[in-house]
């Protein structure tokens, strides 16, 4: 099987990190969940219903939609307040990357553990700058939602594409693909893990810098 892998990349500040990571993160989630299985024999079963809910961000001029369990929320905000705080103490300005993998397991004989495939993952990659000035974060505010909604296109479009996704599993299968550990909704089975890089890229705080001047000489 060969992983598909995704990178997206933005750049914010400080402030904007925990929200712009929670709207990419939840929308691919959005669309990586199903409700949950009810099984009323081997080989027949319904699909309960997500629902979804509206979130507006506080520090971008954006709102996204994400799943409306609160389980599944708390788990997402856990992994993105851990990367917040690394990156926050990585230094002044940083640069890091934040990957959500999803995975199916492949049942191993004893004494082996279950061997965990990914079969897509996807990576964002994040630029953290420090702005001069309110008028600057002001301008910040409003390109990052615009990148944002961007981003949020460009994700749609590529799981929309058809490609490869696990089958639908049988009753004594459906842990091998899906999470079951939540009692509102069953995303495929995923992983977050992060990294750190202490140093950004002069080429893309510059970028960052040039939109804001561009902006505020009109």
């Amino acid at each position: 099987m060969n992983c598909r892998s995704e990178v997206l990349e933005v750049t914010v500040e400080a402030r904007q990190v925990e929200e712009a990571m929670l709207a990419l993160l939840h929308t691919i989630l959005l669309h990586r969940s199903t409700g949950k299985f009810h099984y009323k024999k081997e080989g027949t079963y319904s699909i309960g219903t997500v629902g979804t809910l509206d979130i507006d961000c506080d520090f971008i001029d954006f709102t996204f939609v994400r799943v409306s369990s609160e389980e599944l929320d708390r788990v997402i905000r856990k992994a993105v307040a851990e990367f917040k705080d690394a990156l926050g103490n990585s230094g002044s300005d940083g640069m890091g990357q934040i990957s959500l993998e999803f995975y199916q397991k492949k049942k191993s004989r004893w004494p082996f553990s279950d061997e965990c495939i990914p079969w897509e993952v996807w990576s964002i990659k994040v630029n953290v700058v420090n702005l001069a000035n309110e008028q600057e974060r002001q301008i910040c505010r409003e390109k990052v939602g615009e990148k944002l909604g961007e981003k949020v296109i460009n994700v749609v479009e590529v799981i929309n594409r058809h490609e490869y996704l696990p089958k639908m599993p049988t009753q004594s299968e459906v842990d091998n693909v899906f999470d079951t550990s939540l009692k509102d909704v069953q995303p495929y089975l995923y992983k977050i893990t992060y990294q750190i890089t202490d140093s950004l890229g002069t080429s893309v705080s510059t970028t960052m810098r040039r939109l804001i001047k561009d902006t505020l000489a009109l």
